[in-house]
């Protein structure tokens, strides 16, 4: 117990970016190690001899049989209290956030926020619109279009030109759209937005929200009307973001993209629009918590002073929602709120984003420490490193078992199991329409898919452990070689 409580002490300060991943790995496969030994014991184990002609001199032996039941009610146990752990521990710490008083260490909790505002009216609402955009000419007109459309409008309009070497000005301006230059910016989203967000908060009340939208993101009718409405009635309200939904096009590709982004607007909509990330496709603020995020910066948030968006982030918006989490602000992403975003139209695209998004999350995490607002985020990557282990392991046994047994062999138990996956695959992307219907159906292109998205998450810890230089998008970056601060400004590589 005194070792654990030591372990807990010593997670809770951070940073230490490079063995976040090894905090992540190594329990997930120590869970998986625990199991494996305890099924082997419960199991009985039979001899196959074709083992011996597939392996050489190594005799392996495994189970034709199906898992008793009380091997498989104690597994769904199992599930089900770790599930019930997880959301338990999500309102235990959203309670928490929404009624603490703790000015130092929460300024932006509901109380907070509430006691701070009783009395004072702010104005209408309205909301600027910051469109960072490098070299969009051919994707800006659909997203300042789809702008134009939104009723009430909005106030005004301003994409942030960085390092532009086409017509992305020239569209802007042709739109009616504001254009900001950024000057010497290396830091790619999140030095454009340092560079302009400061003076513009400086010009808006509380209630004249910021919409921070990608160059490539299309609102669908409704958002800043819903926008609008929520931040009107809920004064404590910090922050929101879209649900996004995949473009059309891409092929197979795509539709994969499109089904995973269903199923992840389907699972915001049971949690009731319960923010897991600020999405960078569209982010609304009040100007008081990015000011808040800049004034702790290099004090309790990683960063540097003043600086409202982490340039040494590798996911500029997750580090934002964890800022913004830490400070106990509110959040919400309404289901009525969609957007429409770019899917990757190939593997090598895929695959550096998906790379950029994993490997980010953990740095993030790395960054923050253990504490109140990082628990479930831990949680989650721990899940998700143990179901790339548990997934690469179900379809490596799928193929020995294929290429030992003498002939084909109709298990009914994980007959059964396979029946219960397909209807579940089918029913949670059913808002997705036919083709993604039918694609789940088939169940094993959409178990490659996933194959391929847990060998990004496992290739992603492996780059946090060998310190490679951070990918972003179609190129590489190199990261910043200036300093780095940490929580109480430390400085950390």
């Amino acid at each position: 117990m005194r070792h654990l409580r030591v372990l807990l002490a010593w997670l809770r300060r951070p940073p230490y970016p490079r063995l976040a991943g090894f905090l992540i790995l190594v329990p997930a496969v120590a869970a998986a190690v625990v199991l494996w030994v305890l099924v082997a014991r419960a199991v009985p184990r039979s001899w196959h001899g074709e083992g011996d002609e597939l392996l050489g001199p190594l005799n392996v032996a495994y189970s034709l049989q199906a898992p008793s039941w009380r091997l498989a009610t104690i597994a769904v146990a199992v599930g089900v209290a770790l599930t019930g752990l997880t959301f338990w521990s999500d309102a235990r710490l959203t309670r928490r956030a929404r009624r603490s008083a703790d000015v130092e260490h929460l300024p932006l909790s509901p109380r907070n926020v509430m006691a701070r505002t009783r009395g004072h009216y702010a104005g209408e609402v309205t909301v600027t619109v910051v469109i960072p955009a490098h070299d969009e000419e051919h994707r800006l007109t659909a997203t300042l279009t789809a702008l134009a459309g939104q009723s009430p409008a909005p106030r005004r309009v301003i994409v942030v030109a960085d390092n532009c070497r086409d017509r992305t000005i020239d569209v802007a301006l042709s739109m009616g759209a504001e254009v900001t230059r950024t000057v010497d910016n290396v830091d790619k989203k999140a030095g454009a937005l340092n560079q302009v967000l400061p003076a513009l908060l400086t010009e808006l009340g509380d209630n004249d929200l910021l919409l921070v939208l990608d160059a490539d993101t299309v609102l669908e009718p409704g958002f800043l009307r819903s926008t609008v409405d929520r931040f009107t009635a809920d004064r404590a309200l910090m922050a929101m973001c879209g649900i996004f939904y995949g473009e059309e096009g891409g092929g197979l590709l795509g539709q994969f993209q499109r089904s995973e982004y269903e199923r992840y607007a389907r699972d915001l909509r049971r949690r009731r629009g319960k923010v897991y990330v600020l999405t960078g496709t569209s982010s609304v603020f009040r100007p008081r918590a990015l000011e808040m995020v800049a004034d702790r910066r290099g004090v309790t948030l990683p960063g540097l002073p003043g600086a409202i968006y982490d340039t040494s982030a590798l996911t500029e918006d997750n580090e934002l929602t964890l800022a913004l989490k830490s400070l106990g602000a509110l959040m919400v992403s309404p289901a009525d709120c969609r957007v429409q975003t770019e899917v990757m139209p190939d593997l090598r695209s895929l695959w550096q984003q998906r790379i950029r998004w994993h490997r980010g999350a953990i740095e993030n995490l790395g960054a923050y420490g253990l504490s109140f607002a990082t628990l479930l985020y831990w949680m989650q990557q721990l899940s998700i490193t143990y179901g790339a282990l548990a997934l690469g392991s179900y379809l490596g046994l799928m193929a020995f078992t294929a290429l030992t047994a003498p002939h084909w062999v109709w298990f009914p138990f994980w007959v059964g199991v396979g029946a219960v996956f397909a209807v579940e695959r089918v029913v949670t992307v059913w808002g997705g329409g036919w083709r993604a219907r039918l694609l789940a159906l088939a169940l094993l292109p959409e178990l490659l898919y996933a194959a391929l998205l847990s060998a990004i998450q496992l290739a992603a810890i492996a780059e946090i452990a060998l310190a490679r230089v951070a990918g972003w998008g179609s190129g590489v970056v190199q990261r910043r070689s200036g300093r780095r601060l940490g929580p109480c400004g430390k400085e950390c590589s």
